[in-house]
């Protein structure tokens, strides 16, 4: 069975990026001039996606209007002629029943927000995107996943190589077999000691999964932090179904941080070829 639904957890508070997130959901923060969520949703319906699950919370009712239709902007637009401005604003996906939101309520972690979305998945596999994940490729990242999803069943999580002082931040899979860039996974771990890690392939925010992770996801086990961890619950699955994973070879950005978020607006405003010149052009002049 393809997949067909995806599930983005965006209860977060993104107090990294206070003042900014008191009042903006931090999915919503520009990167250039699109927020990090639709890029997300634009890779996920690249993928093939059909069906999106957004796991949200108090404060985040922008997200929800951000993917409504705004009819009095389209129709000032449309009457001034401003076609290109009204391409951007007509996003793709929100047929009537393809977009559905449910509440956290309670921030108990990544894999207790993907557990909310357990009606709306039923027996079907489904994908995970982290819209602070920003990754780029010739081809949707998530794609790539489900391609391998449809080849050997199971579950299938992107992964990217990581130095080893940097272990202690990421779930870390132990390796089996390696075919090109597709990894057989014998073990996950949340955040290790990087002197007992694993290896350095960290997971990134992509997940392709079997329903059977919302099972061990309801028994509420407590890991790291004392959240329910998403990492702990796949690695429950390890054994009982195939378990991949996909190294991710494009660009990725972290823009969970605030380093990582500015690299990302740098570096995808220097693509444009509206901005590039003009971008390359000012961090010259800024540069000592």
């Amino acid at each position: 069975m393809s997949v067909r639904t995806a599930v983005f957890p965006v209860a977060g508070l993104g107090t990294r990026f206070l003042p900014a997130t008191k009042a903006v959901p931090k999915e919503m923060l520009p990167v250039v001039d699109k927020p990090l969520i639709q890029y997300a949703v634009e890779e996920a319906r690249d993928a093939g996606i059909e069906n999106f699950v957004f796991i949200t919370a108090h404060g985040k009712v922008a997200i929800e209007n951000h993917f409504d239709r705004d009819m009095d902007l389209e129709h000032y637009l449309a009457a001034r002629g401003q076609d290109d401005l009204l391409d951007l604003v007509q996003i793709d996906g929100t047929v009537p029943g393809r977009i559905s939101y449910v509440r956290q309520v309670e921030a108990l972690g990544l894999g207790h927000a993907v557990w909310c979305a357990r009606n709306l998945i039923g027996n079907e596999p489904f994908a995970v995107l982290l819209a602070d994940e920003l990754l780029r490729g010739d081809r949707p990242p998530l794609l790539e996943l489900i391609e391998v999803h449809d080849q050997t069943g199971g579950n299938v999580i992107s992964v990217i190589e990581v130095p080893a002082d940097e272990t202690g931040s990421y779930g870390i899979v132990t390796p089996g077999v390696i075919d090109g860039g597709v990894i057989e996974v014998k073990g996950l771990v949340e955040k290790p000691d990087p002197a007992d890690a694993p290896s350095r392939y960290a997971a990134i925010g992509r997940y392709v999964l079997e329903p059977r992770v919302m099972d061990i996801l309801a028994l509420g086990y407590e890991g790291a932090g004392g959240e329910i961890q998403l990492t702990d619950a796949l690695a429950g699955l390890i054994g009982g179904a195939p378990f991949h994973a996909v190294v991710h070879e494009g660009p990725r950005y972290d823009c969970g941080n605030k380093v990582g978020f500015l690299k990302a607006n740098v570096a995808l405003a220097l693509e444009r070829d509206d901005l590039g010149g003009d971008v390359e052009a000012t961090i010259r002049e800024l540069l000592p």
